[in-house]
This record gives C-alpha cells, structure tokens and sequence, in this order.
C-alpha cells in the first residue's frame, strides 16, 4: 500500500509538474505577443511622426529641377479667367470683425489692416487647414500683389495634389531672390463653404488676383478655376497679373 501512495504522489507530482510548465510556456508566449503589440505600436507611431517629413523628402526629390510649369496637370484642366469690378481697396475693419464675401474664394474686399502681422508673411508659403490665416488678412495680401491658388476639401483629401502645391510653393519661394513673386497656398475650408460657398460644380482649384486697369484705374479681381492642379496654367495668370498691378504693390 505504502508504494501505491508514494506512486500517487510521484504521479500527482508530476501533473503538477506539466501544469506549471504549461503555464511557463502560456505566459512566455503571452508576453511575446504582449511585446511584439508593442513593438508594433511603437512602429506605428514613429512611422505617423515620420511620414511628413519622408513624404516631404519623396516630394522634393520627384519635383527637383522643375519649373513651376511643369507641375501638375497641363493647362487645359483649367477655364476660362473671369474677372469682376474690384471694391474694398484701403477699407481697413477692425481685427476680429468677420467680412462677409461674396465670391468663393474672395479676390478683394474690405480685410484686417493689423500692424506688424498683416498681411501674411511672403515667407509663409503653403497653409494647411490649421495653419491658415483668416480670409480677412489673405485679402489684404490680395491687395498687395499676391496670387493665392485655393484648394477645396477634395483636393486637400488628395495626396498626389497637396505634393504637386507644397512643390509650386516651394519652388516659388527657391526662386524668390527679390521677394517679388507674391504667391501663397491656401485652402478653402468647409467651414468657408458653409459660410461664402463652394467652388463651381467639378472645380477643386482656383486662382485670385486682385489689380487696377492702368488706363482706366478701375479695380478688378481676377478668378481662374481649375479641376486641378496646373502648374502651367499658374504660370501663365502670374504672368498675366504680376504683383506691380496690385492697388498697394510695393507694400509688404
């Protein structure tokens, strides 16, 4: 009998045994897979951090050596240039005080007269959503030559066109050596859709300038829409409307 019991317990013993290592081999495989969805978190999240400045990287090589014209799209995505008799030049409202524009995207108008920060800086290139200034100062840049090329929410959802507008806006500010080519990125938000309008039906991109007949001295304000990004046809209204035809040029 006394063989039997210490049988029992061997064998008990060694259930035990089994169970445990079991579980040795349950917990080590339940901290590898813990560590590896981490591992992979952290990958996720370095690769977020790093994924503008590789885009960035990408983008710069894949434009390098070209010319504003040979960006994006040819010229025939974009219409006809349309113009309208211009107003607000010199009308100065109150920094805060919301202008209420007609046209989507606005090429003049009353806007912010703000000392040392208006209109935006010509260094400031490209804005996203969030680093946009208000309508209210872009129009005081539009009084002081500068060309804005718009982008709608579309446009702004595709990769391939934000590349081909940070590329226009980086060359144009490589090629700036005076500070004479006035030119700025801008979006057109929901929020600006909501309140002044969405761009015509199929057009995700537009072009505005703002200038004065030099016979006559009327205002006008100049639109071009385009379905997307050319930078051909930039080149061709910047030729067309070169900052010295602004109301206010050689300011800013």
């Amino acid at each position: 009998m006394a063989k039997s019991s210490k049988s029992e317990k061997s064998e008990r013993r060694q259930v035990i045994d089994d169970i445990r290592r079991k579980q040795k081999r349950a917990d080590k495989r339940q901290g590898m897979a813990i560590v590896a969805v981490c591992v992979a978190v952290a990958l996720v999240i370095i690769g977020a951090a790093l994924y503008p400045k590789v885009r960035d990287m990408v983008n710069d090589r894949k434009w390098k050596g070209k010319s504003v014209a040979e960006i994006g799209a040819a010229a025939s995505v974009c219409g006809d240039i349309t113009e309208k008799e211009a107003t607000g030049s010199g009308e100065h409202v109150p920094e805060g005080q919301q202008v209420d524009y007609n046209d989507a995207p606005p090429a003049f108008g009353a806007h912010w007269n703000v000392a040392g920060v208006a209109p935006a800086p010509i260094g400031d290139r490209f804005y996203n959503e969030g680093s946009r200034p208000e309508l209210e100062q872009l129009v005081h840049n539009l009084e002081h030559g500068y060309t804005i090329l718009w982008y709608d929410t579309t446009a702004n959802d595709d990769s391939a066109e934000i590349s081909a507008m940070r590329a226009i806006a980086k060359i144009m500010d490589a090629n700036d050596t005076n500070q004479r080519l006035k030119f700025k990125v801008a979006p057109w938000t929901k929020a600006d859709e909501k309140e002044v309008g969405k761009f015509p039906k199929g057009q995700h991109i537009a072009f505005t300038h703002w200038r004065v007949d030099p016979d006559t001295q009327k205002q006008y304000g100049a639109w071009q829409y385009c379905t997307d990004v050319s930078g051909a046809a930039l080149s061709t209204f910047m030729d067309k409307y070169p900052f010295t035809d602004a109301p206010e040029p050689y300011a800013y």
